[in-house]
């Protein structure tokens, strides 16, 4: 049976074996912290189960397809998504949603289902810096044909992302600096992009819309905030939790916080899973991103073709950061932000683009392996022929 099912997934078998554990994980821990969700809206939490399993359902089918597609059509398919990205991204600045004091989201028509535009923009920008760094290979170091396009793209997507959403901004900016080492850029002009990195970055803090909200942040981080305890209650909420979980945890659905802790079925999902899972569940959950970021090492590695390995690595790296940037923010080292668990959290078209994602990852790694299976038919092919 299992032979069967993983006889139709191609790619890497431990990076299918990782999503199917991530997605059953979700689905427990959705259902566990959605009960104060589904009160104040008067409708059962199965609801919400429901809802968060057709999305991950549907991620599963997007992962499946992205996955059977060549990986080298999405260097086409980067131009249109950049194309697309940026008039997107400043719509949602000017017109967008505002949730929490942030024009994050934008409501699709007819089906009526909002979804961040962060998202989209972090494939695109990716799998587009995947692109010209391959194509620029030959001319690297020039400045005007290669360098400017290259750091445009990436200050560009930086702006427009982190006026309404820092943290995704920064993880983003991290990744691209990451591609740009791998691409050969080289570090004189790696740190001119730093330098108009930080530039954008001290603006957007100090100057930009959502300035007190970024201030009050890490200035609460660092300091605490005795006098206005408001400011501190998600992280106390999400420390008492971890706390109160101990070495085995409480058992799945019976953590007490998720009813007091805010968002605890997406931002704070860690600290329920700690605290019904124990350590031992935390230390299970972390390894096995850890050990989808050594499988898509591994892939980078073994990949042929520098577009493939900048694929895998731009996206593996991606998923990775935000991962551990959630876990951090939920034990209390980094400020509060709004960064999902990737394939955990209960969220709507941020698992699709997750799952593309990982796709696109599968891709890369399917190629190699059919390569692998070339290079030993051929190599069968000649010993037959000298044996005759």
């Amino acid at each position: 049976m299992i032979n069967q099912l993983f006889s139709k997934l191609k790619g890497d078998r431990w990076i299918w074996i990782i999503v199917i554990i991530l997605s059953i994980w979700s689905m427990l821990a959705v259902y566990s912290s959605v009960g104060t969700l589904a009160y104040k809206n008067s409708v059962g939490t199965e609801v919400y189960l429901i809802k968060h399993s057709l999305m991950i359902i549907g991620g599963f089918a997007l992962m499946y397809f992205s996955h059977l597609l060549d990986y080298r059509y999405y260097a086409g398919i980067s131009k249109i998504l950049m194309m697309i990205t940026i008039p997107l991204l400043l719509y949602t600045l000017l017109f967008g949603d505002e949730v929490n004091d942030a024009n994050r989201w934008v409501t699709i028509p007819v089906i009526n289902q909002t979804f961040q535009t962060s998202d989209l923009a972090k494939l695109a920008l990716i799998t587009f810096l995947a692109r010209m760094l391959t194509h620029k290979q030959n001319n690297i170091k020039d400045v005007k044909r290669s360098f400017l396009p290259i750091m445009g793209s990436v200050c560009v997507v930086f702006v427009l992302i982190a006026l309404a959403n820092l943290s995704t901004a920064i993880m983003l900016f991290g990744v691209s600096i990451l591609l740009l080492i791998i691409g050969r850029i080289s570090i004189k002009q790696i740190s001119y992009v730093c330098f108009a990195g930080g530039i954008m970055l001290l603006l957007v803090v100090f100057l930009g819309p959502r300035r007190q909200t970024y201030v009050s942040r890490v200035t609460t981080f660092m300091n605490g905030d005795d006098a206005n305890p408001d400011k501190t209650y998600q992280a106390d909420n999400a420390k008492i939790a971890i706390a109160s979980g101990g070495l085995f945890g409480k058992g799945p659905g019976n953590s007490t916080q998720r009813n007091i802790l805010p968002h605890p079925y997406s931002d704070f999902i860690f600290a329920i899973i700690i605290e019904e899972y124990g350590a031992i569940g935390a230390i299970f959950l972390i390894g096995l991103y850890v050990v989808f970021m050594y499988r898509c090492i591994r892939i980078v590695t073994q990949s042929p073709k520098a577009f493939g390995a900048l694929l895998a690595a731009g996206l593996g790296f991606s998923l990775t950061i935000q991962a551990f940037a959630n876990m951090a923010v939920a034990v209390g080292l980094g400020p509060v932000t709004g960064v999902p668990l990737p394939l955990v959290s209960m969220g709507g078209t941020s698992i699709l683009f997750t799952s593309i994602a990982m796709g696109i990852i599968l891709s890369v790694s399917r190629n190699i392996d059919e390569l692998k299976e070339q290079a030993i038919s051929t190599e069968n092919k000649k010993v037959i022929i000298g044996e005759i």
